[in-house]
Order: C-alpha cells, then structure tokens, then sequence
C-alpha cells in the first residue's frame, strides 16, 4: 500500500486544504496521505474537506507546533 507524504507547514489557509485536495486527487483508492501542517484552522478545515471528498481520516495528531492527518483514499462508487 502506498503512502505519499504531503508538508505543507508553514502554508496558511486556504493552501493546506487546496494542496491537500489536489494531492487526494491523484491517489487510487487504499492509498493513504499524511499532510503535516502548521496552520491551526488546518484542524477544521482538512476534516470537513475529507467529509466531502468521502475519503476517511484514520489519525489525527496534535503537537503545540503541527497537526498531522493520515487519510486513506476511499473506492470510487461504481
């Protein structure tokens, strides 16, 4: 399975969330991103975008610095 890294520290919205859209784009389903940001309005915005993309969060961590999601990439409905 592969998994694509995505560091998007220091990017202040709406790049975090635009950067992360386009990298969902281009995985196949079962792939999974890690995204790494600084931006604290990362943690509203990536989950509410991954709710409308229908891809799935599986962790979320918080530093005082960073936030870092891992998401899977979810199946195309056929």
């Amino acid at each position: 399975m592969t998994m694509i890294r995505l560091d998007l520290t220091g990017l202040k919205c709406p790049l975090p969330v635009l950067k992360t859209r386009k990298a969902l784009q281009s995985l196949a389903a079962g792939e999974r991103l890690e995204i790494c940001c600084t931006d604290p309005l990362a943690v509203i915005d990536i989950p509410n975008l991954i709710r409308e993309t229908g891809d799935r969060i599986e962790l979320l961590a918080r530093s005082d610095s960073h936030v870092v999601f891992l998401v899977e990439k979810a199946a195309v409905p056929g």
